[in-house]
């Protein structure tokens, strides 16, 4: 009798030691690896229409679902003229001062949601030779005073008013239908310029590379 209770003893013994072993290195596995907890997560996340923190000063998001992989024809800076251009026929000349993000085959007759980049206030929605329907907003990048403008939208589709701030990643309105008086008749696609300081600048190109200078590459901002 006193065997077996003793036996008891230890069995409960062991049991006891290899439950407090199993817990401890469980514990110690999530300190050493706090995303454990939060890959599920993670790995649902949809980045097609993503946010970024700049040097943790600004929000700047993505004007239209999966942004990078649409600058295939104009990124920032290049130089175009009729002569020498990704886009036939071409009417304009000069450095580019934003990028374009291209539309899918299957895009051209739906609607294509173009949101805002950051918050600001709208300063200036109206038509204008080159774009068609145009947008640009008042931001802040970097801390640093920005204007931001949307090219080849849909001027009816822009709700906001004039000084109305809009919020990061908020609907700003539809891209414009392609060759036709919503897009100046260029293609279907959004021209992002993002111009240095408060003054309203809408050129989408520029005569020398210094202008460029005053202008800021979406691209290298947005990673």
């Amino acid at each position: 009798m006193n065997r077996k209770i003793i036996f008891i003893g230890i069995f409960t013994l062991v049991i006891i030691i290899l439950t407090s072993v199993y817990l401890l290195f469980n514990k110690q596995s999530d300190i050493q690896n706090p995303l454990n907890n939060d890959a599920s997560i993670k790995n649902n996340v949809d980045d097609s229409h993503a946010t970024n923190q700049l040097n943790g000063l600004n929000i700047i998001s993505a004007p239209i679902n999966n942004a990078l992989i649409r600058i295939t024809k104009k990124p920032f800076g290049i130089k175009i003229s009729p002569e020498q251009s990704p886009i036939a026929p071409e009417r304009f000349a000069g450095y580019h001062t934003g990028v374009d993000f291209e539309t899918y085959p299957d895009e051209q007759n739906q609607k294509v949601k173009i949101y805002a980049i950051c918050d600001g206030p709208l300063v200036f929605k109206q038509f204008v030779s080159g774009y068609g329907g145009a947008a640009v907003q008042q931001c802040k990048i970097d801390n640093n005073d920005v204007t931001v403008i949307y090219g080849h939208l849909n001027l009816s589709s822009i709700a906001d008013n004039l000084n109305q701030s809009i919020k990061a990643e908020s609907p700003l309105g539809i891209l414009g239908q392609g060759f036709s008086d919503e897009t100046d008749n260029e293609r279907k696609h959004l021209h992002l310029g993002i111009h240095k300081g408060n003054d309203i600048d809408i050129r989408g190109y520029v005569q020398t590379q210094s202008e460029l200078e005053d202008w800021i590459d979406f691209a290298t901002q947005f990673k």
